[in-house]
């Protein structure tokens, strides 16, 4: 029986990533980032980002096919994400998928973004997805634009259980980082900078739990606040940096923690999967693998090159859904979310 090849598009925000996957065996995963572009404005630039998709998704996907040794005449399926995400990103990488699709007279099918970064969990050390037998699982998104909690019971449902009701995680700490001046992206800058901390004293930044024992969404805009008016009464010197870092980014791992807990005991299962490009923080991968170890739950992050947006996991999940007898056509459209 001839291997199935799918080509994977992500376009989402302010990454080109076009990736190839066999049988679900990455071979090939490229990706092209503008975030130097968007450092300058303190945050992703819409219009930036989707001009940069349209300037480098041909050679993005070139590079993707010979590094897989296959040529387009390979190519099976093409998978794309539809969304959530930028809606200029998402329509470059849709418009695309489809001109493949039509163009070379292969099927196409739209792939969820958050749903896809769970999936990039389940690709193991030899590139190899491995998600068959682990359902149901609690799934987890921690990235700059989503934090959000899913009860995964099988492929078609992924039930969202908990989400954050402003900030994300992501955005907190670009939010933090803008607000002392440390440049964007915030999140790799406050990693660096609370590592460097090697006192005792900590400031006691609120953790925002909400009230109802059962509730499991997230609220990061009170945190943020407090760093902003502790820093406004600081002495605003180096050393205080590296406390307010330290200080904030324990806080935050603080709050998913007992959210993790709390969503693992209310769905009573001994599974978990933790995706997005926050888990690229090592205090908060230790954390959670810390933590996985004392409840004798099932961890699975993922390899870190598949923590950030990727479209390995697009194509990993599109041919999944595939071949489990998913389908779309050449009127899918984005499922856009304003940032």
């Amino acid at each position: 029986m001839k291997k199935m090849i799918t080509l994977g598009i992500e376009t989402s925000c302010d990454e080109t990533a076009v990736a190839v996957v066999k049988d679900g065996k990455i071979l090939s995963s490229e990706v092209s980032s503008s975030i130097h572009l968007h450092s300058q404005y303190g945050g992703v630039i819409p219009e930036i980002a989707s001009r940069y998709h349209v300037e480098y998704i041909y050679p993005a996907l070139k590079k993707a096919l010979s590094d897989a040794n296959v040529g387009m005449a390979d190519i099976d399926l093409v998978s794309v994400t539809k969304g959530p995400g930028l809606p200029g990103s998402l329509l470059v990488g849709i418009a695309f998928a489809k001109a493949l699709s039509y163009a070379l007279d292969i099927p196409i099918i739209g792939a969820d973004h958050l749903k896809a970064h769970i999936f990039s969990c389940f690709i193991n050390g030899k590139h190899e997805c491995e998600i068959d037998g682990k359902f149901p699982f609690l799934g987890m998104v921690i990235s700059g634009g989503h934090t959000s909690i899913f009860y995964c019971r099988d492929m078609d449902n992924f039930d969202l259980i908990g989400r954050t009701k402003d900030d994300a995680v992501g955005e907190a700490f670009d939010k933090v980082a803008k607000i002392m001046d440390l440049g964007y992206p915030g999140g790799p800058i406050i990693e660096k900078r609370a590592g460097e901390y090697m006192g005792e004293d900590l400031i006691d930044f609120p953790r925002a739990l909400l009230q109802d024992s059962n509730d499991i969404d997230f609220s990061f805009s009170g945190i943020k606040t407090a760093v902003l008016y502790h820093w406004r009464d600081s002495a605003k010197d180096e050393s205080e940096k590296t406390k307010v870092c330290r200080s904030f980014q324990d806080a935050v791992i603080d709050v998913v923690i007992k959210k993790i807990k709390r969503a693992l005991e209310i769905k009573n299962t001994k599974r978990l999967a933790v995706g997005g490009g926050v888990i690229n923080n090592e205090a908060l991968r230790r954390r959670i693998m810390e933590e996985a170890q004392t409840l004798e739950v099932e961890l699975f992050l993922p390899e870190k090159e598949f923590c950030t947006d990727n479209a390995a996991m697009i194509a990993a999940i599109g041919e999944k859904m595939f071949k489990s007898g998913k389908r779309s056509d050449l009127s899918l459209n984005a499922e856009p979310v304003f940032l």
